[in-house]
């Protein structure tokens, strides 16, 4: 990790922090302004200007603490402040500030928080109060094109952090919609998979216990492992979601290429004649891509099981020219056999969340049904990065 890596983690894990404790936060601007406004009063002073007194310090200390409940009440906390500076004005014979510290963050703080008519009101404060400070004052246009100048530029930034802070929050919604649909997905794929398969050995069971108790014993086998295996995913899945939520479940790796051979075994193991072949050689894919891969083939298979009354099927993995060729092809009944369901349409999305695309239609010679998946497959050095 470099310097602005370093940095850049810094600064997330403050603004964290920051998040986590308003108030700390909102005392350390306090602290800050009021070290920034106790420089007038500790730099030597000429003998024509007026005495640096305790008093004079003490008001200018009273415009200060209000900015701890800034977020609390930012118009009511503008108030104060800006009696709390009339009256330093009006009474007091202290040295003056070289910014407005107070009320720039009070604006500031306002525009970003405070909903439409406590912003025009604050608008029309400052259209009044600006003015009259600066005729108490020096009564100089100069003065008060500045005053205008930089309190306008506080309501800007303010309103320009507030569009950030919204576009942040509506990117965080996305991020956890597409979340939700991925681990959906994930879900439907595991317990579609793991019921078809069930339910394949079960009505078969039967009949094989009649017929050939060996056989049945083997089907109850089949639809055992394949339990355990829908469980422990299912595990997997939710333990993604209780780290999210708390922190503290650990991370499970997702199925990936070396899965497929496993999940070919326990499909065969429900009756279909079920193939599996890789061409061009078996490259490192990324995390994502292989556990999409995997996911692929799975939901591919199990259409097949479900809907295509096929008796034999053919996994194939074809790796040239950074593209990786998935194909599962079946010798069923063909296209539009069995009922419309989610698992075609989650191929395509799955594969066009890599870059790549997914069609189907009748397999070789017009007969039976093929998926045909291509992606994109980065180098071995970008995966490895």
């Amino acid at each position: 990790m470099g310097v602005r890596g370093a940095v850049r983690n810094g600064w997330t894990r403050a603004r964290g922090w920051g998040a986590a404790n308003p108030w700390a936060v909102d005392i350390g601007i306090a602290l800050l302004v009021q070290a920034a406004m106790t420089m007038p009063f500790v730099v030597p002073r000429g003998p024509e200007l007026e005495p640096a007194t305790w008093p004079a310090y003490g008001l200018t200390t009273l415009t200060v603490v209000p900015l701890v409940w800034r977020r609390r009440a930012p118009f009511a906390v503008l108030l104060a402040i800006l009696a709390a500076s009339t009256l330093y004005v009006l009474v007091m014979e202290g040295p003056g500030q070289p910014l407005p510290y107070t009320g720039l963050v009070s604006v500031y703080t306002i525009a970003v928080l405070s909903p439409p008519g406590k912003r025009l009101a604050t608008a029309a404060l400052l259209v009044v109060a600006v003015p009259f400070s600066v005729w108490l004052n020096t009564r100089s246009a100069r003065e008060l094109t500045f005053s205008l100048f930089v309190f306008g530029a506080a309501y800007v930034f303010g309103r320009l952090q507030d569009a950030r802070q919204r576009e942040h929050r509506i990117e965080a919604e996305r991020a956890a919609a597409r979340e939700r649909a991925r681990i959906a997905r994930e879900m439907h794929d595991i317990l579609s998979h793991a019921v078809s398969l069930m339910v394949v050995q079960a009505e078969a069971g039967p009949v094989a216990v009649r017929t050939a108790p060996e056989r049945a014993e083997a089907a109850f086998e089949a639809i055992s492992a394949t339990g355990r295996d829908a469980m422990v995913q299912l595990r997997q899945m939710l333990g993604v979601l209780r780290e999210g939520a708390e922190g503290t479940a650990p991370r499970e790796p997702q199925p990936d290429l070396a899965g497929i051979p496993d999940l070919v075994a326990r499909v065969r193991a429900g009756g279909l004649a079920v193939s599996y072949a890789t061409e061009g050689g078996v490259r490192a894919l990324p995390a994502t891509t292989g556990a999409s891969v995997y996911r692929i083939v799975q939901e591919a298979l199990t259409n097949v099981v479900r809907h295509a009354d096929a008796r034999t099927a053919d996994v194939r993995l074809s790796h040239a020219d950074g593209v990786l060729r998935v194909t599962v092809t079946d010798d069923g009944r063909g296209p539009g056999a069995g009922p419309g369901g989610h698992g075609l349409t989650g191929i395509r999305e799955r594969a066009a969340a890599h870059g790549g695309t997914a069609t189907t239609g009748p397999g070789p010679g017009g007969r039976g049904f093929e998926v045909r998946v291509l992606l994109p497959v980065p180098s071995t050095a970008e995966v490895g990065r």
